[in-house]
């Protein structure tokens, strides 16, 4: 018994160590992601406002992560609430998402708030996305009528509203192919 524990313990720490180089990769993916987004969309949304931001990020959040996905590498973005219904999460996302709210609610720092997984030969890092000020905006309780009649017109079924300052907005997902 003492050895199938000790073998097990040396599978699950060898694992996480051949992990750390592709945790470094995949951290430093989501934060190369995030700023590029928050920059063109925080310039865009004090030149044009968030109306012309909405019309930004519906262009630019896909190139930007497609920009940042290379080789056997892919990072999205996920909600429990989706504002483009291309990332709504499948059942083990949500799983994940919910957990994050609960780790939110113990007290946990979103910063801290990610999982990483190996799945089906693949290997993931789901990363939290805190609501930071600039989100309100655009994903906050009061809209302005025409950030909301923007909305509507880009997506007709947008749930990605109602946050408030400091809730997990969703998550980024990087994904490493086998």
């Amino acid at each position: 018994m003492r050895s199938i524990l000790l073998f097990t313990s040396l599978v699950v720490s060898s694992s996480v160590l051949a992990n750390s180089d592709d945790a470094y990769f995949a951290r430093s993916t989501v934060k190369a992601f995030s700023t590029d987004l928050k920059n063109v969309l925080v310039s865009t949304m004090k030149a044009s406002g968030p109306v012309a931001a909405i019309e930004v990020c519906n262009i630019s959040a896909p190139a930007i992560a497609l920009q940042h996905s290379a080789n056997e590498w892919e990072i999205s973005r996920t909600s429990l609430k989706v504002r483009n219904p291309n990332n709504q999460a499948n059942e083990w996302l949500n799983s994940i998402l919910l957990d994050f709210e609960q780790r939110k609610e113990n007290g946990e720092p979103i910063a801290n708030i990610e999982h990483q997984e190996q799945k089906a030969g693949a290997w993931y890092l789901v990363k939290a996305i805190p609501t930071g000020q600039a989100c309100l905006a655009c994903h906050g309780s009061e809209l302005k009528p025409e950030v909301k009649n923007k909305l509507t017109e880009l997506y007709p079924s947008d749930k990605a509203t109602g946050f408030n300052l400091g809730d997990i907005r969703g998550a980024f997902v990087v994904k490493k192919h086998p």
